[in-house]
């Protein structure tokens, strides 16, 4: 069977800098200078995520620092202005905040962050206790994985299990994570079936064929995608 997906546990990290509601405009700077990060989860009571406090919402405070009270109160960005008189992490934090579990695939920690135009996520039990943290640059380590180790996993875990009738004669070549299958299909309208499930390895970038069937008809995975 194919091997289970990748989850944030596997790649998250575990030691977060945070801070509390009550921590200080200028703790909060401090922190993410000292720990190198652009954002940091806000907690309450044991450990509760309940926000996030990043650069953009310390910003607005040098944004309108030459600005009178008068124009402040005329501007529309209502949230900046709030931001730009804040002092504590309670009042210049974003809430509520996006998080993700543990447990949840590499793709679903993608679609949240995707959506919500984020660059990382506080990792989150049930009760919404902090665990770690889960950035864009560590949802791409899978693409780390080396050509060797995406060729056996295809051959054994998508050619072997579930088309050994059909693609018995196939050879699996990857280079910088494009896989390139070679030889000869006894169906070629499985080749966009295939073609999905090799993609679904996770490191995998690209995949084409160079394949013959039972009347020697060439064909490419995009082709056959396009026929279904």
């Amino acid at each position: 069977m194919l091997n289970a997906p990748h989850i944030v546990s596997d790649v998250m990290t575990e030691t977060v800098a945070a801070v509390d509601r009550q921590a200080r405009f200028k703790e909060i700077v401090e922190t993410m200078e000292r720990w190198k990060v652009s954002a940091l989860p806000v907690l309450a009571g044991e450990g509760r995520v309940v926000g996030v406090v990043s650069e953009a919402d310390l910003l607005p405070k040098e944004e309108f620092r030459e600005s009178d009270p008068e124009r402040l109160a005329q501007l529309r960005r209502v949230d900046d202005v709030r931001r730009a008189e804040a002092v504590t992490a309670g009042e210049l934090m974003s809430t509520p905040a996006l998080t993700v579990s543990a447990h949840a695939t590499l793709s679903q920690a993608a679609r949240i962050m995707a959506r919500g135009s984020v660059k990382r996520l506080p990792v989150v039990d049930g009760h919404g206790v902090l665990r770690g943290i889960v950035s864009r640059a560590d949802l791409l380590k899978v693409f780390l994985r080396s050509d060797e180790e995406l060729a056996e996993e295809v051959r054994r875990n998508v050619l072997s299990e579930l088309f050994a009738p059909p693609a018995q004669g196939l050879q699996v070549e990857v280079a910088d994570g494009v896989v390139t299958l070679r030889g000869r299909v006894r169906d070629t309208s499985l080749i966009p079936v295939i073609a999905r499930l090799v993609r679904s390895v996770e490191g995998v970038v690209d995949v084409a064929f160079d394949v013959t069937g039972p009347a020697s008809v060439r064909s490419d995975a995009r082709a056959g995608e396009r026929r279904i």
